[in-house]
């Protein structure tokens, strides 16, 4: 990308579910990351191997940060944000904070060009998967979405599908084929903190979940194709608090296994979550920026700019 705007183009189950077996031809392995002067960090070199106690694989090996440069998006002629830089570490949590209306979602969809889905959509600058710049002609959206998963505010399942089958439907549309479909929706299941709750009732329909159930169900749906950063939209805005609380505990547990980055109204959420964060801000007139990022504790404790004080102390906003 460069900094001036520039318009985007138009744009079975497995034994755990008491059905056949999946397809027995493995995922075919993807190009290898590139590498050469400027890489930021360390590309995700993960394998998925079993713990001494026999449970299903876990990630392992080194994971990949986001890198954004100089972003700035418009729709249509209205610029929403301008020359907005980040780095969302790999293996931690970054939480972008800030009052409604300053460009905090729609940075969000950047980061796995979903921005480019809005007709009228562009937007200048580089974003990087650890060297890799995801919006390069040889870059398939397909291939950078299934690398860079979402999860949105509103838990959206396939109601009519089974447990199983939600979790099984994300390889199925990342076009993914793998040997064992069962050790993946186990795995994705434990990661997303939902296999205790539900290992007995695979077969029930992802809409007859509770609403902390279904936003957990959507987790597991996007880990299941094992992506190196996982984005959340809000994902605790429309739960009770003990599905918030679990959903952080999810949060906290996947930390070290994937690089996330999430969108937060609520500041105390934000403290307890994150390692890093962001504070944007739009005047009015203005499109929308960072006034200051780094560590959460000291955006909160002792902040540079007075903005951010005001702002995290509920001042305004």
């Amino acid at each position: 990308m460069t900094d001036a705007p520039a318009a985007f183009p138009a744009g079975g189950a497995g034994n755990l579910d008491g059905k056949s077996s999946a397809d027995p031809s493995p995922a075919e392995p993807g190009p290898p990351p590139a590498e050469g002067p400027g890489q930021e960090f360390a590309p995700k070199t993960t394998v998925l191997d079993r713990d001494g106690d026999g449970h299903p694989p876990v990630l392992t090996g080194p994971l990949v940060g986001l890198q954004a440069r100089n972003v700035s998006a418009w729709f249509g002629t209205h610029k929403v944000l301008e020359r907005v830089s980040l780095t969302m570490e790999p293996g931690m949590v970054t939480a972008l904070i800030g009052p409604s209306g300053c460009g905090k979602s729609t940075f969000l969809r950047i980061l796995n060009r979903m921005h480019e889905m809005v007709p009228g959509a562009s937007l200048g600058g580089e974003v990087l998967l650890g060297s890799e710049d995801i919006y390069h002609p040889s870059k398939r959206p397909s291939d950078v979405r299934r690398k860079i998963g979402m999860v949105f505010q509103k838990p959206n399942p396939f109601p009519a599908m089974s447990v199983y089958d939600n979790v099984a439907s994300g390889l199925k549309l990342a076009g993914i084929k793998v040997r064992d479909k069962d050790t993946v929706v186990e795995t994705s299941l434990r990661r997303s903190g939902l296999w205790n709750e539900m290992h007995r009732r695979l077969r029930s329909p992802g809409g007859a979940l509770s609403g902390g159930q279904q936003q957990r169900l959507c987790i597991a749906r996007a880990l299941a194709v094992s992506p190196d950063v996982l984005l959340m939209d809000e994902p605790c805005s429309a739960l009770d608090p003990t599905s918030t609380r679990r959903i952080e505990e999810t949060i906290a547990e996947l930390e070290s296994q994937v690089t996330i980055v999430i969108v937060t109204h609520n500041m105390q959420q934000a403290q307890r979550v994150s390692r890093n964060c962001a504070f944007f801000l739009a005047s009015e007139g203005t499109p929308g920026h960072i006034v200051e990022s780094g560590p959460t504790e000291q955006l909160f404790d002792a902040p540079v700019d007075p903005r951010t004080a005001d702002y995290v102390h509920g001042r305004f906003g």
